[in-house]
């Protein structure tokens, strides 16, 4: 399935930055939550840091797509292989917390934990497949070239 170059560049621009704006109001929160929450937010710095850089990444990316720079191409594929990366070990890492459930907690639904993960896991590796795969075709190489 081969998309369109348009909505690879927009949807990655777009997604990424609701995601970077989303990240800056749940930051602004937390520091104004009380010390708890600062506290945490101290702890989780430097994967929040990755994370952002990683979301900029496909802004980035999406922005070059957008215009035809061959630089785009090559930031939105390298932001769709960390995607795909941590779409399955946040996955993983789900569903391994969920196996170390406390004694006397009830049964695990472990149909319905693979389900919801899937459900999110799923369309998104489908789509950077996709865009990847389209990328790398020779009709968008002409394209960027």
């Amino acid at each position: 399935m081969e998309l369109s170059i348009a909505f690879i560049g927009w949807f990655f621009a777009l997604t990424s930055a609701g995601a970077l704006l989303l990240s800056v109001v749940l930051v602004a929160t937390l520091l104004n939550a009380g010390d708890l929450s600062r506290r945490y937010l101290g702890y989780s710095f430097w994967n929040d840091l990755v994370l952002g850089a990683i979301w900029v990444l496909g802004l980035a990316g999406g922005i070059g797509v957008i215009r035809l720079q061959a630089w785009g191409r090559y930031l939105i594929e390298l932001f769709c292989w960390a995607l795909i990366v941590l779409l399955l070990l946040s996955a993983a890492t789900r569903l391994h917390a969920l196996r170390r459930s406390e004694p006397g907690a009830p049964p695990v639904n472990w149909l319905g934990a693979i389900a919801g993960v899937m459900l999110i896991v799923l369309p998104l590796v489908a789509i950077c497949a996709a865009t990847i795969l389209t990328l790398r075709s020779p009709e968008a190489l002409k394209v960027f070239s």
